[in-house]
């Protein structure tokens, strides 16, 4: 096919030899089947950011650090170059999360860079060489669909572990190849101690999971591992070899919000009467 603009660059470098055709468009990217050498990979060729229909990116980029001060100066009063760093910032973050969790024990494609917007990464094949399908598209066996979940709740635990969550997981980016489950679509990954949304980002990419594996293995819609790992990671007590049940037992401690609410009011008459002596004091001095 004719080669896209985006990627024409990466042909100039000799990184790409050929484009074969497209994979896929979604809605912050479109992805290209292409020809390496003698190897067969796919290039993500990311949408600007005006042309993205991906919502609330800013809800999934809380907590991410700029080791570059200028960099995160830039990004955060929105200048021209501010928005570019922040659009590559978006761009590496996939990038660094596919190696992270790959060295976890996730199974993702396997990256090789990102390269003027493009991402170039590993082609998810069955034994054939045939493009695996994504989970939506898989019909299971009530064995296999226990066997899978299974291995989507390990995975889940061991991106927990390294401090990454996915943030938009479900039946729409896992394919599913020979071995099992294979996650994608990792630009938005969220960290899970730095970002105040984590907690039910977590809980609702695990239950969308239980919840399409649930359709052939009724059993699972039961299982409460998202609060289970949840509770572990909040008490510093989840590893990577940690044992799940899927049960837990929800808390019968009765929050006092009155008192509460008397604390933070306490607080409050606190700061005021601290600001007070402030102000007073000034006054005096002047």
């Amino acid at each position: 096919m004719k080669i896209p603009k985006r990627i024409q660059p990466l042909v100039e470098e000799g990184l790409v030899d050929d484009v074969l055709r497209q994979l896929m468009s979604g809605k912050e990217a479109s992805v290209y089947v292409v020809r390496c050498g003698d190897d067969i990979r796919c290039a993500k060729v990311y949408k600007d950011v005006d042309k993205r229909s991906f919502k609330q990116a800013v809800q999934y980029q809380e907590g991410r650090k700029v080791r570059n001060s200028r960099r995160a100066r830039a990004m955060e009063k929105g200048s021209k170059f501010g928005r570019d760093q922040q659009e590559e910032a978006w761009q590496n973050a996939e990038v660094d999360a596919l190696y992270k969790l790959a060295a976890a024990g996730v199974r993702v494609p396997e990256p090789y860079g990102c390269f003027s917007g493009v991402l170039l990464m590993e082609l998810v094949t069955d034994s054939d060489g045939v493009v695996a399908p994504r989970l939506n598209d898989v019909v299971f066996s009530k064995e296999d669909a226990i066997r899978d979940h299974a291995s989507m709740i390990e995975y889940a635990k061991l991106m927990l572990c390294a401090g990454l969550i996915h943030g938009d997981l479900s039946e729409f980016n896992v394919l599913v190849d020979d071995k099992g489950p294979v996650i994608i679509d990792l630009p938005q990954a969220v960290d899970a101690a730095a970002n105040n949304n984590a907690v039910w980002m977590f809980a609702r990419d695990v239950n969308n999971m239980t919840n399409y594996y649930s359709q052939f293995a009724p059993e699972l819609a039961n299982t409460q591992y998202a609060k289970e790992m949840w509770a572990l990671f909040e008490a510093g007590e989840l590893t990577p070899e940690s044992v799940l049940t899927g049960e837990f037992a929800e808390s019968e401690h009765i929050a006092d919000v009155d008192s509460v609410l008397e604390e933070i009011n306490a607080a409050r008459e606190e700061e005021q009467e601290r600001l007070q002596r402030i102000v007073d004091a000034n006054s005096e001095e002047i």
